[in-house]
């Protein structure tokens, strides 16, 4: 998968938008949007809606278990850069990298990953 730019999306906008999809209890904690895909990370995993086709009305969901996810890479944003690039290695997968925009938590991006990906979650 290539280079993916995502802005912020509202946690709880994305949990209204895609409770559906989400199991009993789960929570939204982080939401970015692109065209009209979208990807969030939730307290159980991580799930990227892929819209296809010109009416949108196929659409593909990817949801991965953070136990999935062998390294992330964050590289923030410098002075001259506003964006900050995201990238998960999944097993056996191509790495997903993520084009963040301004405005993104990336401490908050990054405690979330650190703990869920510490061993024994």
């Amino acid at each position: 998968m290539g280079l993916i730019n995502a802005t912020v999306w509202d946690a709880a906008d994305a949990a209204d938008d895609l409770g559906y999809a989400l199991g009993a209890g789960e929570q939204v904690r982080f939401a970015f949007k692109m065209i009209r895909d979208s990807i969030i990370f939730t307290d159980r995993r991580i799930m990227i809606t892929d819209i296809q086709g010109l009416t949108g009305s196929k659409r593909r969901y990817l949801s991965i278990p953070y136990r999935a996810i062998t390294t992330f890479t964050l590289e923030s944003a410098g002075h001259f850069d506003l964006d900050t690039e995201l990238t998960i290695t999944i097993s056996g997968s191509e790495p997903i990298a993520l084009n963040l925009s301004r405005g993104a938590d990336v401490p908050g991006l990054v405690t979330l990953l650190t703990e869920y990906l510490a061993p024994g979650k």
